[in-house]
């Protein structure tokens, strides 16, 4: 015979067959919680996909699959039942990330099960392209996908620097011998291309 189980709290029941012949013997049945999803770390990542999230929240450890948003994740690896580690799919936009147990799919809730795919930052101009080398020199980043830098370097020194927009950044060249350097933007989606920047001497 088969049926169809009534609603239950999380715990493990008897299930029995009664007939004219009498009552059967017993046999276990797990009613396993809803998974829930709280957060994602990290929170954006490339749009090509291939990067490691872990994934928190509770009734995490039967987890069979994890999505972002209509994509499957690979590589779950159940580290707890409050914790895993998947390989996010390829994808764009910000999605809801879920968790399917035998308890069900994971819905929203507190927490912030959200990931945000990023398009991988590009920069286009330097203006000025050159600067003294004392440093200290604004110099305007113009290119894509930039929101979300997290750094910029001339020649592996780090720079401090503003974003203005998603295609605008502007640094303070750092101090450097006479030469020419690569200037990179690094995001969450990964490094930028290179740019040339010159530096005179003093």
């Amino acid at each position: 015979i088969t049926v169809t189980a009534p609603a239950g709290p999380p715990s493990v029941v008897n299930v029995t067959v009664t007939t004219p012949g009498g009552i059967s013997n017993p046999l276990s049945y797990i009613y396993v919680a809803a998974p829930i999803v709280s957060g994602v770390s990290p929170q954006f990542g490339p749009d090509t996909g291939g990067n490691s999230v872990t994934i928190t929240g509770s009734n995490l450890a039967l987890a069979s699959a994890a999505d972002f948003g209509a994509n499957p994740a690979t590589g779950l690896t159940v580290i707890s039942d409050n914790q895993l580690t998947a390989t996010a799919p390829p994808g764009t936009g910000t999605i809801v990330v879920t968790v399917t147990t035998p308890g069900g799919t994971s819905t929203l809730g507190p927490g912030n099960p959200y990931y945000t795919y990023l398009g991988a930052p590009v920069i286009n101009t330097l203006i000025p392209d050159n600067g003294s080398s004392l440093g200290g020199d604004s110099v305007t980043i113009h290119g894509a996908n930039l929101t979300y830098t997290d750094s910029v370097t001339f020649g592996g020194t780090p720079a401090s620097f503003s974003v203005l927009s998603d295609t605008l950044a502007v640094a303070t060249a750092p101090a450097h011998a006479a030469g020419t350097v690569s200037v990179q933007l690094h995001t969450p989606a990964g490094n930028s291309n290179t740019l040339p920047f010159t530096y005179d001497p003093a």
